[in-house]
């Protein structure tokens, strides 16, 4: 769905520079996120109450790995794109609020051992998420596509999230 370079003013992002400003934050929001979360595996969230869809503790690396990867190769299809095209910037000015609201989650929920804080966040999330793949979706339906599995498990998420404020 990619149109030609010169149907638009500027041109993409360098390949390298497009490498970066994909993977970096990405990684940097999967690294912030970790922090708050690690260290409260085995304590506080061993501790709760959980509902009987929770996942074990062990799926969540594999598949929070595959969905970075997943948004940071989203991203990188629309960094891609001509840098006068219509709609570019606000997908990724969107994309990042999405990421930035990932990364705070897991501060809120294990970070401040709030499940309330993490359930108005994962919320603002899932809302962001959409308002993504619906700016990502007119520039390339393929990174659109790209962040349906991200959307898919946040709901998951907030589902388990919303379990464990009620159940503790």
């Amino acid at each position: 769905m990619h149109p030609s370079p010169s149907a638009f003013s500027g041109t993409p992002t360098p390949p390298f520079r497009r490498f970066l400003i994909a993977v970096i934050p990405v990684a940097a929001a999967s690294v912030l996120g970790s922090l708050a979360t690690l260290p409260n595996i085995p304590t506080w969230y061993a501790g709760l109450v959980k509902p009987g869809f929770t996942p074990p503790n062990w799926l969540f690396g594999p598949v929070w790995t595959l969905l970075y990867a997943m948004m940071a190769y989203a991203l990188w299809r629309i960094l891609s794109l001509p840098a006068g095209q219509p709609g570019r910037t606000a997908a990724v000015t969107t994309f990042f609020v999405q990421l930035a609201l990932n990364a705070l989650w897991s501060w809120a929920f294990f970070g401040a051992h709030s499940p309330l804080a993490g359930l108005i966040v994962i919320l603002a999330m899932i809302v962001a998420i959409i308002a993504t793949i619906r700016a990502f979706w007119p520039l390339d339906r393929a990174a659109a596509w790209l962040l349906v599995p991200y959307l898919t498990w946040v709901s998951y998420a907030t589902a388990l999230n919303a379990a464990v404020w009620r159940l503790n």
